[in-house]
């Protein structure tokens, strides 16, 4: 479907045009027509599938299309409000909105933590007609009363079965209560699924929606080619290594379940010559942002990452995505890698399955209803790593300590009792990637993954995702 045919307003038509869109994605096909009719739309869609456009191109036609009510003076009373579950998504969809808004007269502002707490409440003070949130930083300033909801005429939920994962439902239900009823305004919510209990939320907070689903005939992009290599936990940064040195590319984008597994991929990166940053939720928002930006222009070649950036983030040319571990939920692996091969171009997604990971594999591949096919890797892929000095080892082990005494929970204080193995960076000897020196070397064979070599994950490895 060609936008054209959709008779939307210049200003809309012309930011479309500069942004370079000409047909409509599938899920912009389905949702537009309801959009302009005044419909509400529950859609179920996958990232990078051009929803966000949707909502967008159809808020700004309703703006422009309908007088702006009157309202007493007072607080912010934006006219289209997003909710969206994280900082990343929130960026994201701004910075598209400015996109494709850039010919309307529309002011707007995204708000969400990390960020300097007085200077965005100023800014939001001095109104806007798109306000784009994360929960928390909506409540925060909707009880300051710097702006209200009396006069929102569209919303937008998006990644609403994220909202669940992060614990976020009750915050996006006490926004939503405030808001004018159902049938005086127009609302979408999109979600990767529609479980029963996302339903709910549209049963209870819109107007007899229209459920459209666009589900790819495959889970996982059929350009992203994927790989699955089997090491031993000891020989798996070296391999790690020599994929890096065999494979190349601009942009990689590395995956770690834990943020302290992150930060120390980080260091070690960086030992061995490559230049890599840790994308993590405890990140300030400043630094995450400056992050993104070098990622995104190539001057940052390798970015780690925990989940938090495994929705939401719209990066173009991503060539590799890289599971150093495999994710706890199977779904959240076709997010991941679908962080590569977008808008029709190719990329590679590869795992380096230890014996942690190895018993996730069975439900990844269930889920995405094909087999992840298994590479060997030869002798001669694997790089020698350089190991950090004594120095570096003390003060891996300090900081460490000072992190795991600022968590808690048992399993953290627990970690953080335990003595350093051989001094090794304070890491907990069932993380230890480096044999002591005194340790006989260990044959690649030997330390590749075996039927009968599983393990269960040390508590490190289990502490609770990213906010």
């Amino acid at each position: 479907m060609d936008f054209a045919t959709l008779n939307l307003p210049e200003p809309v038509m012309q930011g479309i045009r500069d942004v370079g869109f000409v047909a409509a994605t599938p899920i912009q096909e389905a949702t537009l027509p309801l959009a302009l009719k005044g419909k509400d739309v529950a859609g179920q869609s996958q990232t990078g599938t051009g929803k966000t456009a949707a909502f967008l191109i159809a808020a700004f036609t309703r703006l422009l299309r309908t007088p702006e009510r009157a309202t007493p003076g007072g607080a912010a009373a934006p006219r289209v409000l997003v909710i969206a579950p994280t900082r990343e998504l929130v960026v994201q969809i701004e910075a598209d909105a400015h996109q494709l808004g850039r010919f309307t007269p529309f002011k707007i502002h995204a708000v969400y933590g990390g960020i300097d707490y007085a200077k965005q409440r100023d800014t939001l003070r001095e109104g806007c007609d798109v306000l784009i949130g994360t929960p928390g930083r909506l409540i925060d300033y909707l009880k300051q009363h710097v702006w209200g909801p009396r006069r929102v005429e569209v919303l937008v939920v998006d990644e609403a079965d994220r909202m669940f994962d992060m614990g976020f439902i009750a915050d996006l239900r006490f926004i939503l209560r405030r808001l004018p009823a159902a049938e005086q305004r127009q609302s979408f919510l999109f979600s990767a699924t529609l479980s029963f209990r996302v339903l709910e939320l549209t049963w209870e907070f819109m107007n007899n929606p229209t459920q459209i689903s666009i589900t790819p005939q495959q889970k996982t992009a059929e350009r992203v080619e994927q790989s699955l290599y089997h090491v031993g936990r000891d020989e798996k940064f070296k391999l790690l290594l020599g994929l890096l040195r065999r494979e190349g590319g601009d942009r990689i984008l590395i995956f770690s379940n834990t943020r302290e597994e992150a930060r120390r991929l980080e260091d070690r990166l960086g030992r061995n010559g490559w230049e890599a940053r840790a994308l993590t939720g405890d990140v300030d928002q400043k630094k995450r942002l400056r992050i993104l930006n070098d990622f995104k222009e190539g001057r940052l070649p390798v970015l780690v990452a925990t989940d938090v950036a495994s929705r939401g983030l719209h990066i173009e040319a991503v060539s590799h995505v890289v599971n150093w571990d495999l994710p706890d939920d199977a779904e959240d692996y076709v997010h991941r890698i679908g962080r590569t091969a977008r808008a029709g171009a190719g990329g590679k997604a590869i795992s380096v399955v230890d014996e942690a990971s190895a018993l996730r594999i069975e439900a990844i591949e269930k889920f995405i209803g094909q087999k992840i096919p298994v590479t060997w890797a030869d002798d001669d892929v694997f790089v020698t790593e350089i190991m950090p000095t004594a120095e570096e080892r003390r003060r891996y082990a300090e900081e460490r300590r000072a992190r795991l005494a600022g968590r808690r929970g048992p399993c953290a204080a627990s970690l953080a009792g335990a003595p350093s193995a051989g001094g090794a960076g304070g890491a907990s000897s069932t993380r230890q990637s480096e044999p002591p020196p005194s340790a006989a070397p260990r044959s690649r064979a030997a330390s590749r993954l075996s039927a009968s070599d599983l393990a269960s994950r040390s508590c490190e490895s289990e502490s609770p995702p990213d906010p």
